[in-house]
């Protein structure tokens, strides 16, 4: 299953670590390739993009990229069939712009708010994933945890920090980037969801 090349995932991390280092050290970067409200009014539709190449830190940027090296790769088989091969590169521009659309429809005149990271796309990868594997253990800070378990927490948590909001992090990309990811795919391949559901009968234990 994995006798493809990590290309486009490999690829798009590099590109990812490489921006996120230079805007940590370049603040004008970073204020230029954040998604910020006021700039999407001035037609810096960009951003609607660039905002997933940058990062709060060194950690955001691991977790983030850690993840996508793991589930992105398989993943990517699935989507490479597709659009010459640049489905999965597609699949995840898509996902950057799909998970931040809803919060910029709430904060758009909200020039105080602002966000970054690949946290949406990242979330439609790995949801995409779960489809395909939902018994599948993901280690969570080295504990392990059933891919679906994981979702159900992760999806829960997110509700949950959202309705607080008391931090910095966007929960509501990390949920509409999964449900973009699991939507996406079910489109692309209808018999993903009984496949889903089938594997999901065949408990491990």
């Amino acid at each position: 299953m994995l006798d493809l090349p990590f290309n486009h995932t490999v690829t798009i991390i590099l590109i990812t670590v490489i921006i996120s280092f230079i805007a940590f050290q370049n603040e004008k970067v970073m204020n230029r390739l954040i998604f910020w409200p006021p700039a999407i009014k001035q037609g810096q539709y960009d951003r609607f993009i660039t905002h997933g190449f940058i990062h709060a830190d060194g950690a955001h940027l691991l977790f983030n990229m850690i993840t996508l090296f793991f589930f992105g790769s398989i993943i990517e088989q699935f989507y490479r069939q597709y659009l010459y091969e640049l489905g999965f590169v597609l699949f995840y521009m898509g996902g950057l712009i799909a998970a931040i659309i809803p919060s910029y429809l709430k904060h758009q005149n909200d020039h105080r708010w602002a966000s970054l990271g690949a946290s949406g796309a990242v979330s439609a990868v790995l949801f995409a994933y779960i489809l395909f594997q939902p018994w599948k253990l993901i280690f969570v800070f080295f504990i392990p945890v059933p891919a679906i378990i994981f979702a159900i927490l992760y999806v829960a948590y997110s509700i949950w920090s959202g309705k607080r909001n008391n931090s910095n992090i966007n929960h509501s990309a990390h949920l509409w980037g999964a449900a973009y990811g699991v939507i996406m795919t079910i489109i692309i391949e209808p018999r993903v969801l009984p496949h889903f559901f089938h594997q999901l009968m065949q408990l491990p234990f």
